[in-house]
């Protein structure tokens, strides 16, 4: 019965999406995300997200920060250094978070003008930055959404 209810659950999400497909979202993924630290960029890996464009809805699940870093060099930087994340993409998410995971704790990270300071202290960092298309007439519908993750390195 439950197999069944979630397949009802997908066509109503399927419907909902075919009936918002004005919302301005284009592509059938998230865009790419980057990290600058001083002049230079990086990619950010994408992870889970919910996309809809064109009355197409797709979800995707992965694995957490560390688990889709793994094997992955991280970015090396400096103590506190500034770091900002850049979207090249309109429309911009109308909101975001960014977590920080450090040995197996988290905490949330606050942005300014989508930048913040590495750690001062040495040790590796794994970041999840979760990105939302919320409606602007209705707060609890959203567009899309997706999280990308990167680790820092302080040296």
């Amino acid at each position: 019965m439950s197999k069944w209810l979630s397949v009802a659950v997908l066509f109503f999400f399927l419907i909902l999406a075919g009936c918002s497909a004005s919302n301005g979202l284009k592509g059938n993924k998230p865009p790419k995300t980057m990290v600058q630290i001083a002049n230079q960029t990086y990619d950010t890996k994408l992870g889970t997200y919910c996309w809809q464009t064109k009355g197409q809805g797709e979800c995707v699940d992965t694995a957490g920060p560390v688990q889709l870093l793994e094997g992955k060099k991280p970015i090396e930087v400096k103590p506190g250094e500034n770091v900002k994340i850049i979207i090249n993409y309109n429309p911009k998410p109308n909101e975001i978070h960014l977590t920080q995971i450090n040995n197996s704790k988290e905490a949330e990270i606050l942005l300014v003008r989508n930048q913040f300071s590495a750690p001062i202290n040495k040790g590796v960092y794994y970041y999840s930055y979760g990105v939302w298309w919320m409606d602007k007439k209705d707060k609890h519908l959203s567009h899309g959404d997706a999280s990308y993750v990167f680790a820092l390195e302080v040296k």
